[in-house]
């Protein structure tokens, strides 16, 4: 039996593991690491140092390149869905090779493994490949979390009800019924600039509690041009960016109080 044990790390800063994440680390036989190209390259040294701390003298770390998700597919879940077959195959593979006897296997995951993240859906798609699988979940702190507590804010207005989406589908649908806040994440075109920006505040977060973090707030319509520019350069300088943010409708009980 192979244990998997996909453990949240926040965003890679030394201090975000848990404890609980820790012990996990500590536990793994086998620590699989995904290089993402050059320009991401610091993202699996930031892996690797964690490895460097925390595993144990036997474990192995086996680093491996993630295949690319197809850009030119007609219907954009169906290229999702190819591109997590082709993840789950190389799991699978070094799996086999590596711990043909079972043993205990880590993945160490951006943020929290249950908020949009790939590692459960590809990990379920391995119970079809004929390996004795258990699948283990370390929650570790998500985007979300660090950005409202970079902003010193609540994540829900008094009583009100929030919406965690993407930019892809901010763009499709605009802002949606009934609902005060809402968190939009995976959104590299800046989709807030699509929203009439009359009564809108945005909170905006990238490299999100790691040195280079960088934070932006206030109406939508004046802070929007500045948060486009700061991303543009800040992914120019590091070669990627990892950013989150916030509306809120400037309204509701609270609001004057938490705007201020």
């Amino acid at each position: 039996m192979i244990e998997l044990s996909l453990i949240g790390i926040g965003s890679g800063a030394a201090d975000h593991p848990t404890l609980q994440a820790l012990a996990a680390l500590r536990a793994a036989q086998l620590v699989l690491v995904p290089r993402k190209g050059d320009e991401k390259s610091e993202l699996a040294q930031l892996r690797r140092a964690l490895c460097a701390s925390h595993l144990g003298a036997s474990a192995r770390v086996v680093e491996f390149d993630m295949p690319l998700r197809d850009p030119a597919s007609a219907l954009y879940l169906d290229g999702v869905l190819d591109w997590h077959a082709r993840i789950a195959g190389i799991w699978a593979d070094l799996l086999r090779d590596h711990l043909p006897r079972g043993g205990r296997a880590a993945l160490l995951v951006w943020g929290d493994p249950a908020l949009y993240d790939s590692s459960l859906r590809v990990a379920g798609r391995l119970r079809g490949s004929g390996l004795a699988l258990c699948v283990r979940v370390i929650p570790g702190l998500s985007s979300v979390q660090l950005l409202t507590a970079a902003h010193a804010i609540g994540l829900n207005t008094l009583g009100g009800s929030v919406l965690i989406t993407t930019g892809r589908r901010l763009r499709a649908a605009g802002w949606p019924d009934g609902v005060e806040t809402v968190v939009v994440m995976l959104d590299a075109d800046c989709a807030f600039r699509q929203l009439p920006q009359t009564d809108l505040h945005i909170y905006w977060g990238a490299y999100l509690g790691m040195p280079q973090q960088q934070l932006l707030r206030g109406p939508l319509a004046q802070t929007a041009p500045r948060i486009v520019e700061t991303r543009a350069l800040a992914r120019a300088r590091h070669g990627w960016i990892m950013d989150v943010y916030l509306l809120r409708r400037r309204s509701g009980p609270d609001a004057d109080i938490e705007l201020a």
